[in-house]
């Protein structure tokens, strides 16, 4: 794994996490069952979401189409989420990109199999009665 890089604060001393603590805080509080939260656990939730992204970061950028572009899309984060079973969770988040027309094209195919579907099972309720 990288080396931990350490971020600064604003007087340039370094800090062992680069993400706003006080965020995470409020994400943290936000569920009902927490109640108070320990400095330590704080900063352990920081650390460890920190490692987390740039695991998610390298991986997407080296499976995907990064290393030609040398840049990290959300093209590639996207895959990443659905082909990677590691990162399964994430596809929901990070679905991929379709453009409008599809999705409303999307949309009317499925409404024309649920219409077709009711008909159906219309038809087959008469046909018992």
């Amino acid at each position: 794994m990288a080396d931990v890089v350490v971020g600064r604060d604003k007087c340039g001393e370094q800090r062992l996490v680069s993400l706003p603590l006080s965020r995470i805080r409020v994400i943290m509080k936000s569920s009902p069952e927490v109640s108070s939260i320990n400095q330590e656990a704080l900063v352990l939730t920081a650390k460890a979401t920190e490692l987390f992204v740039q695991y998610l970061a390298t991986y997407s950028y080296r499976h995907g189409s990064g290393k030609e572009k040398k840049a990290l899309t959300y093209s590639d984060l996207s895959n990443t989420a659905e082909e990677s079973e590691t990162f399964q969770f994430l596809a929901d988040i990070l679905p991929k990109k379709i453009l409008a027309s599809k999705y409303l094209k999307m949309l009317k195919e499925k409404r024309e199999d649920e219409e077709e579907n009711d008909n159906n099972d219309e038809s087959d309720n008469e046909a018992e009665s």
